[in-house]
């Protein structure tokens, strides 16, 4: 296939006014994002109360340096794995509730684990969506301080942070 080059330049055309049009879009779309950016202004939004969290309805993400500050003044941490990988090795100090077993597991933790505790669910890393559907799940049942560490286990035990073994659901 030759092509001319009328050809080429029409298509390289094409795809500069398809890029353009991306970029219109995307800065039309996060204008706000991008001027704060600018600025010099935080990109991240600001921490959110508990009570601001509870009217969202929807477990917010915690990073590494925040998990680790929450679980030393008390939060509760909460392995949505499966019992087997849970076995295996967890969080140091986490509680075993996984969302593939959440029904049979339930009643005792909502009897063990009071409503107002903070919790911080994760699972396996970024892209396992097992931690956020447990928090909606502990929300639905009345949890208000519930919180999701996206990284995970993974990211855990890449900072080389306590890791336990053994154990089962409770």
């Amino acid at each position: 296939m030759n092509l001319s080059p009328e050809d080429i330049k029409r298509i390289l055309l094409e795809a500069l006014v398809i890029l353009a049009l991306g970029v219109v879009v995307g800065l039309s779309v996060n204008y706000r994002l991008v001027f704060n950016a600018f600025a010099g202004k935080p990109v991240v939004p600001p921490a959110r109360s508990v009570a601001e969290q509870a009217a969202s309805a929807y477990p917010l993400p915690l990073s590494l340096e925040e998990v680790r500050q929450a679980v030393a003044e008390g939060a509760l941490l909460v392995d949505a794995r499966i019992e087997d990988v849970y076995r295996e090795g967890h969080i140091a100090g986490a509680r075993s509730l996984p969302l593939a077993d959440v029904d049979a597991y339930l009643a005792d933790f909502l009897a063990q684990v009071a409503p107002e505790r903070q919790l911080i669910l994760y699972c396996s890393g970024y892209g396992c969506p097992d931690s956020f559907d447990l928090g909606l799940r502990l929300i639905d049942e009345g949890y208000l301080d519930v919180w999701v560490y996206e990284g995970g286990m993974p990211e855990w035990h890449a900072a080389g942070l306590p890791v336990e073994k053994g154990g089962a659901a409770r």
